[in-house]
């Protein structure tokens, strides 16, 4: 069947089942590949995206279930949050193997946009459910930490 989506700014039309996740029509329909498949049940993160700036588990969500929402991937990342995000990440060297850190991003992208000057506690909670094989917990706090400041300036 064929899909129209807003995605990443563009109206795209895409030829695929409606009870597809929108994971495998980003990513093998589209070709962005920097939206990543870790679990296929919504529990690890990798698949991220936003949803009318919201973040949202691609891996679980039919792309009929998409109607006239935009979405956002990991590629199309360029407001302020995001800026700050992607300039703390690099700064405080977060990445450890980088599979799960698009997913880890797009989060943080969402956390921020919501609460400009989280806790580590708020951070904790809202960063629960993506997981990173390599731990980099502490550094992926530190770093939306970082990037909160960078907002501020």
């Amino acid at each position: 069947m064929s899909i129209q989506l807003k995605i990443n700014g563009e109206t795209r039309q895409v030829e695929a089942d409606g009870d597809t996740p929108l994971l495998w029509v980003i990513r093998d329909e589209l070709e962005l590949t920097g939206t990543k498949f870790g679990c296929g049940v919504a529990s690890c993160g990798a698949c991220t995206v936003h949803l009318n700036g919201k973040p949202q588990r691609s891996c679980i969500l039919p792309v009929s279930a998409i109607g006239e929402s935009e979405v956002t991937t990991i590629e199309s990342a360029t407001t302020p949050q995001a800026k700050a995000v992607q300039a703390a990440w690099q700064e405080l060297d977060v990445v450890q193997c980088g599979y799960c850190q698009s997913g880890q991003i797009m989060s943080a992208i969402g956390l921020l946009s919501d609460n400009a000057k989280p806790t580590d506690n708020e951070i904790d909670a809202f960063m629960n459910g993506n997981a990173c094989r390599c731990a980099t917990y502490h550094r992926i706090r530190a770093a939306i930490h970082r990037a909160s400041e960078i907002l501020e300036a």
